[in-house]
């Protein structure tokens, strides 16, 4: 018999940051360039637009307040995102590498089609999270409250959710290779299909049972 390969974990960021120069100023300008090697502290802002698409990279947003911001194609590469806290972020398109995003709470994050690669998230409480159509890879949550993760459609490979919290995880339709739920405690699963591929332990399995089973009609007596 065939022995089945381990379910392979996440390949880590490594985010490192040189010598980084102030750049409030440019980060709040709605038709600004990109911004490179700079640190955004401890902004408090009630909505930050930005018109067009725009890069961050080699950089850290530390502090960020905000009801609303709206980000169309957001790109970050290898920067820390620490203690935002936002009502909504809009980046439909995004495109994140080689980042961390640290202790934050984001109530809607709308990032449709975005392309993920080694990013980590790390003791953020996240709302509803819609990455429908989106690709994740080496993505890694760590001791997250997800309320509504929406992969439909998504591609996802080596995710992995450790500790986390997740209420409703709806799938529909995505294409999923190594994505661990181990150590994770999820409430609801919509569209069980999509958990081909997905790994979890003995003990979810029999915590979830119930809830697949009503999904898919089963009675039980």
């Amino acid at each position: 018999m065939a022995t089945r390969p381990e379910t392979r974990p996440p390949r880590p960021p490594g985010v490192v940051l040189g010598e980084l120069a102030a750049a409030t100023a440019a980060f709040l300008d709605a038709d600004g360039d990109d911004l490179e090697e700079v640190e955004v502290t401890g902004l408090k802002v009630s909505e930050l637009r930005w018109e067009v698409r725009r890069r961050l990279s080699d950089s850290r947003l530390r502090g960020l307040t905000c009801r609303t911001w709206k980000a169309p194609a957001l790109t970050l590469i290898n920067c820390r995102v620490e203690q935002v806290d936002a009502v909504a972020l809009s980046a439909p398109n995004a495109g994140w590498a080689n980042t961390e995003v640290i202790g934050s709470r984001i109530g809607s994050i709308e990032a449709y089609d975005a392309d993920l690669r080694r990013v980590a998230f790390t003791g953020c409480k996240l709302g509803y999270l819609n990455w429908r159509e989106a690709n994740l890879s080496d993505v890694a949550f760590t001791d997250c409250v997800l309320e509504d993760l929406d992969l439909s459609r998504a591609t996802a490979t080596r995710v992995s959710l450790a500790g986390c919290r997740i209420t409703r995880l709806e799938l529909a339709n995505s294409r999923l290779k190594d994505v661990d739920l181990r150590g994770a405690q999820v409430s609801d699963v919509v569209s069980p299909d999509g958990l081909r591929g997905v790994t979890i332990s003995a003990d979810q399995l029999f915590d979830l049972a119930p809830i697949l089973a009503a999904r898919i009609g089963l009675i039980v007596e």
